[in-house]
């Protein structure tokens, strides 16, 4: 039986937080997710050698490693780097084994892309939290294209895929804001002959488009007045390995630490290398319209991508109304800005969250029930969210988080007990590792107080 709210792993790790003192200090988050998937996956198809520092090294990036392992890459770790030789476009090899992704989603969907159009057969499996989310998005795609989908359940792992002879080239208008979606068309459009072209609506994250041209892919990327993206990919091209590059820290990592010296009285924190690609900064957007005293210093180019050291002091917050048209820049984030909004003067109000209805939980219900567990007001509809806050804290906190193995639920909730009246705790934190293995060592660093729960 799969672990959930009411069957707890026999492995679980309960862990509560509570009130201390100010949070001090600076701090460098990992990689981030996205970009350390995509190194993986690029450089193990590339030709030559890729050089990769700062690499997210969380359980779910290295299922992504281990999956191009078993198609013919070489991946070796070497002190603080990673070293990959890959196999060259169009060559990689068949599977032996079953591809296991364990909790990695994007590992898994960019990856069914890349393999789509090979002519053999990929046997994809994950956890059981994975064995639950829909993969039809990508998969629908990969069909018009030629390839076979096997499922037990549909569009569901376990599932195998087979290419055909020759993959067709489409062009595919994407219908919900989806950077999975896109780059897996992408990804598929590498090893197939003519011009794949993704039509984008509504803009989502661009590390797909941003790495394909810098490991040598010919790419062209359009936007039209109305904001309608069209990327247009030569398949079949050589790809080259890139000798130095930089993964920028994770801002849905540094979101955590950002939120919990906003709410923590006292606190100056700073996080530095942090990801401000303008698909990616929704939260410090949305915190700033709330109030918060978030400093953005010394912007730079790291790898391609905006980076910069974010400094951040306690500030009052008051609500907000985050508009349906930020989700795309933010949709990791709302569980945290929820906690943000359960300290904030006034009521925030959230829309378009319908993607988080198929994230590792239904995470809009998982933050609902930990609102509700805290003492929050709130209200939750089908895509939308409102919490009523309290600025000082008082009656929140003291309730325990049904995580459902989700490691957003667990941290967001953990970054509420800093700040609460009482402590609150979560039914499990072992899954944290699977984004942000180095989270409860930085809490405690910087003076938060994170003890096993009974």
């Amino acid at each position: 039986m799969s672990a959930d709210a009411s069957h707890p792993s026999p492995s679980a790790r309960p862990l509560a937080s509570r009130r201390t003192g100010a949070l001090k200090g600076t701090v460098s988050v990992p990689g981030d997710k996205s970009i350390s998937h995509r190194a993986f996956l690029f450089g193990g198809l590339a030709a030559g050698r890729t050089r990769v520092s700062g690499l997210l090294e969380g359980e779910d990036v290295l299922a992504t490693g281990r999956a191009m392992r078993q198609m013919g890459a070489r991946i070796e770790r070497d002190g603080a780097h990673w070293i990959i030789d890959g196999v060259g476009n169009g060559a990689l090899l068949e599977p032996e084994g079953v591809l296991d992704f364990g909790n990695a989603g994007t590992g898994s969907r960019l990856t069914m892309g890349l393999v789509g159009p090979y002519d053999f057969t990929t046997t994809f499996v994950g956890d059981a939290s994975l064995s639950r989310r829909p993969m039809g998005r990508v998969l629908d795609p990969l069909r018009e294209m030629g390839v076979q989908v096997l499922a037990r359940s549909k569009d569901r792992l376990p599932l195998s895929i087979r290419g055909p002879r020759v993959a067709a080239p489409i062009t595919y208008r994407v219908p919900m804001a989806s950077a999975q979606v896109k780059s897996a068309v992408l990804f598929a459009g590498l090893n197939t002959p003519g011009t794949t072209t993704v039509v984008e609506p509504v803009m989502t994250r661009d590390h797909t488009e941003k790495m394909l041209a810098g490991f040598g892919a010919r790419v062209h990327v359009e936007t039209d007045a109305a904001g309608v993206r069209t990327i247009a990919l030569e398949g079949q091209g050589d790809l080259q390995g890139v000798p130095d590059f930089v993964v920028p820290g994770d801002p849905s990592s540094a979101a955590f630490l950002v939120v919990a010296a906003l709410l923590v009285e006292g606190s100056d924190v700073t996080v530095r290398n942090a990801l401000m690609n303008p698909t990616r900064t929704g939260l410090i957007e949305t915190l700033r319209e709330m109030g918060a005293s978030i400093e953005i210093l010394n912007p730079r180019l790291s790898g391609g991508e905006d980076v910069a050291d974010l400094r951040v002091r306690h500030s009052p917050l008051r609500g907000v109304s985050v508009p349906a048209s930020r989700a795309p820049s933010m949709i990791d984030e709302y569980p945290v800005l929820a906690v943000a909004a359960a300290f904030a003067d006034g009521t925030t109000r959230m829309e378009g969250l319908e993607e988080l209805r198929v994230k590792e939980s239904d995470r809009l219900a998982a933050v609902a029930a930990g609102l509700a567990a805290n003492g929050v007001a709130h209200e939750e509809g089908e895509d939308w969210l409102t919490v009523t806050g309290r600025p000082d804290g008082s009656g929140l906190g003291g309730g325990r988080v049904a995580t459902h193995l989700d490691h957003r639920i667990a941290m967001s909730f953990l970054v509420m007990g800093l700040a609460s009246e009482k402590p609150v705790s979560v039914d499990d934190a072992t899954m944290i590792a699977t984004s942000f293995p180095e989270f409860e060592g930085l809490v405690s660093g910087l003076g938060g107080m994170l003890e096993p729960a009974s």
